[in-house]
C-alpha cells in the first residue's frame, strides 16, 4: 500500500509539472514592441500579437522579432576613391523591421545581412565620387547610400531611415597636401581681393580727379589740407611740391602770362633814302 501510494503521489507530481510544461509553452507574452511569427507543422501560419497569444505545443512554433529601430555600427571599410585616393570610412546606418514575415522567411539571419550590404554598399558608393566630394557632400552621399539599402532591404521586410557617414581619416601625407591646396587657394583669394581693390580705388581716383578738374581753387584747398595733416605730425623740415597749374588757378591766365612776358625792345627808324 505504501509503495502504491508512494507511486500515485509521483504520477501526481509528474502530470502536474507536465501541465506546468505545457501551459508554459501555450501561453506567450509578447511585448508591444514585438511580433512572433507562427509556423504550423514547418508552415507559416500567422503574425501574432503584441500581448497574450496561445501557442500550440509540439504543432506550432514562433520565432519572435523586435520591431524597434535598430543602430548599427558599420565596421571601417578601405575606400579608394575615384582620383586615386586611398580613405578609411565608416558610418553608422538605422532600420527596422516593418515586415515581420519576410524578415524571417526571406532571409536566415537580415542584422547579418544588413550590415554585410550596408559594408559593400559605402564601399561601392564612396568609390565613385572623389575625395573632395567625401568631404564636403556628406549629406548627398548618406541620400545615395540610404536610397541604395533601402531598396535593396526591401524584400527582407526592413526599412533604412538614415545613415550617416561618421569619420573619412587620411594619411599624414594626404593632410599635408590638402593643407598646402588650402593655404594655396587662401593665397588666391587674396591677391584677388587686392586686385579687385586696386581697381576700385582707380576708378574713384579717375572721378575724383574729374571733379577737382572742374574747379581749379579745388585742387588748392586739397594741397593745403594735405599741408595741415603734414605739419601736425611735427617734422621739422617739409618738402611740399607746387604745380605751376596751382599758380595759373590762383592767378588766372591772362595775368600770369602780362607779368612773366618781357617787353620787346623797340626797332629805330631807317632813314629815307633820297631818289
Amino acid at each position: 500500500m505504501e509503495n502504491l501510494a508512494y507511486n500515485s503521489n509521483l504520477f501526481f507530481v509528474a502530470l502536474m509539472f507536465l501541465i506546468l510544461v505545457v501551459l508554459f509553452s501555450t501561453f506567450k507574452i509578447l511585448l508591444e514592441y514585438q511580433r512572433g511569427v507562427i509556423f504550423m507543422l514547418g508552415r507559416f501560419y500567422k503574425v501574432k500579437g503584441p500581448g497574450l497569444i496561445i501557442v500550440i505545443p509540439f504543432i506550432q512554433q514562433m520565432v519572435r522579432v523586435d520591431l524597434r529601430t535598430v543602430v548599427m555600427d558599420v565596421p571601417t571599410q578601405d575606400v579608394i576613391s575615384r582620383d586615386n585616393v586611398s580613405v578609411k570610412v565608416n558610418a553608422v546606418i538605422y532600420f527596422r523591421v516593418i515586415d515581420a514575415q519576410k524578415a524571417i522567411i526571406n532571409v536566415e539571419d537580415f542584422l547579418q545581412a544588413t550590415s554585410q550590404l550596408a559594408q559593400t554598399t559605402l564601399r561601392s558608393v564612396l568609390g565613385q565620387h572623389e575625395l573632395d566630394e567625401m568631404l564636403a557632400n556628406r549629406d548627398m552621399l548618406n541620400t545615395d547610400i540610404q536610397s541604395i539599402l533601402d531598396t535593396r532591404t526591401d524584400g527582407w521586410g526592413i526599412k533604412v531611415s538614415n545613415v550617416e557617414i561618421k569619420h573619412v581619416d587620411l594619411n599624414e601625407t594626404m593632410v599635408r597636401a590638402i593643407a598646402r591646396q588650402a593655404e594655396a587657394e587662401r593665397t588666391r583669394r587674396a591677391k584677388v581681393i587686392h586686385a579687385s581693390g586696386e581697381m576700385e580705388a582707380s576708378a574713384k581716383l579717375v572721378e575724383a580727379a574729374k571733379t577737382l578738374a572742374i574747379e581749379p581753387n579745388a585742387i588748392l584747398l586739397r594741397y593745403l589740407q594735405t599741408l595741415t595733416d603734414i605739419a601736425g605730425e611735427k617734422n621739422s623740415t617739409i618738402l611740399f611740391p607746387l604745380p605751376m597749374e596751382l599758380l595759373k588757378g590762383v592767378m588766372g591766365d591772362g595775368k600770369t602770362e602780362k607779368a612773366i612776358k618781357p617787353k620787346q625792345p623797340k626797332q629805330p627808324k631807317q632813314p629815307k633814302q633820297k631818289e
